[in-house]
């Protein structure tokens, strides 16, 4: 039976905030001192948002690629998943409504 090569596990979020919290930090305090909201590093704990990953390592002392290799190529550019997003379909004017009436 072939075995199957592992792949490295993100760092669960319970971990990212208390190793935060170790380097005397936390998620809030880092989105404030980037003028950000101070929810905005949150999005970085849930889905891929390379810039708030960036200083969320920093403040650890390692790279994005360390806490979330899943989201990195090997080469340590971010990995982009496009979005097919189907068109809106156009709202008719009021004025044609208005015309149809």
């Amino acid at each position: 039976m072939a075995k199957k090569r592992s792949t490295p596990a993100d760092w669960h979020g319970a971990d990212i905030v208390a190793a935060l919290r170790k380097a005397g930090t936390s998620l809030r305090q880092l989105s404030l001192g980037n003028n950000w909201s101070e929810n905005t590093l949150k999005t970085a704990m849930i889905r891929p948002y390379p810039e708030g990953e960036q200083i969320i390592a920093e403040a650890l002392g390692v790279t994005p690629q360390e806490i979330w290799p899943s989201r990195y190529n090997p080469d340590g550019t971010p990995k982009r998943k496009l979005r097919m997003y189907k068109p809106r379909k156009r709202v008719q004017q009021a004025t044609e409504l208005a015309g149809s009436q």
